[in-house]
């Protein structure tokens, strides 16, 4: 029997990536669309999420796009109504908040999924095989962006609880928190905010493996022409390359595994099985280390995107 699914937030994102996978996705229809701003085709729509739980009472899972300042409300209320709940990411402006809904989960007997869609790019499961088997010696991160072409006429992204470059940042953290097979600390941070923002749009942070090997990570949001998501990795044994935001692998500057972005069809399958095992899957590594970053940070306002 299909999932009866209401999607929260009908924007870019959902546009780009939700509808489209979960059409190609077995055991997952999607029923009901809450918006302030927008409607779907071929589906019910309604203003708000309590309006749509109120009009859907079969509805099984709510999916949960809106800006992340508005996440953990909208995830308790759907929790609370006894529903299976499918968190864009970041899961949560805090870990507090992603951690009260675990608990929540929990108590509910329904499915959280935390779906950090970067960790699910083709070469990741390949590379931390290959690392497991190596003693990492040092990590360099190029994650590097056009906000203007990610993000356009989306205010909340400056705001505080917005992330501002950690928003695709993050995405590298997921990466990086998988593939490395012990914890991650940060050591430091220089974080770039707009003079008119509340949040970064560019960020040097320097980290390290439990062991000591040394990660340098450069996230910047300015980026112009083609755009820059790069992991690489010298070990004892030979050198790896995640580029294309995970879904090419070079070993030794030898292209292993070249695919096309499959991402979100392969969160919806997993959010199929959660559910089916009412299981929570809900990490909050990366969203510690972005955390972290904003806590010893040293900010340097810049005059860029004055209004």
């Amino acid at each position: 029997m299909s999932i009866r699914a209401g999607l929260v937030g009908l924007g870019k994102i959902a546009r780009d990536q939700h509808l489209p996978a979960m059409a190609r996705t077995d055991g997952i229809d999607l029923v009901a669309i809450a918006s302030r701003n927008a409607q779907g085709e071929g589906v019910n729509n309604y203003p708000d999420l309590g309006a749509m739980l109120a009009g859907e009472p079969d509805l099984d899972a709510v999916i949960l796009c809106q800006p992340p300042q508005a996440r953990y409300h909208a995830a308790r209320q759907a929790l609370l109504a006894g529903k299976h709940v499918f968190l864009e990411k970041p899961p949560g402006a805090t870990v507090s908040e992603v951690e009260a809904l675990i608990a929540l989960a929990k108590a509910q007997n329904v499915t959280l999924y935390a779906s950090w869609h970067s960790r699910y790019a083709a070469a990741v499961a390949q590379a931390k095989g290959w690392i497991a088997q190596r003693r990492i010696e040092r990590i360099s991160i190029q994650w590097r962006e056009d906000v203007r072409h990610w993000h356009p006429g989306q205010p909340w992204i400056w705001e505080a609880g917005g992330f501002g470059v950690f928003d695709p940042g993050i995405n590298a953290l997921s990466i990086l928190t998988e593939i490395v097979p012990e914890p991650v600390t940060l050591l430091s941070a220089n974080l770039e905010v707009p003079s008119n923002k509340d949040a970064p749009i560019g960020a040097t942070l320097a980290m390290a493996t439990a062991s000591g090997a040394p990660i340098d990570t450069v996230f910047d949001w300015r980026q112009t022409g083609p755009q820059t998501w790069d992991i690489a990795v010298d070990t004892d044994n030979g050198a790896l390359l995640l580029s294309e935001g995970g879904n090419t692998l070079r070993l030794d500057g030898e292209v292993q595994l070249k695919a096309p972005d499959e991402e979100y069809p392969a969160m919806y399958r997993r959010f199929v099985d959660l559910v089916a095992a009412r299981a929570i899957d809900a990490d909050t590594a990366p969203l510690r280390l972005v955390a972290d970053a904003f806590l010893c940070g040293r900010h340097c306002p810049t005059a860029i995107f004055e209004d």
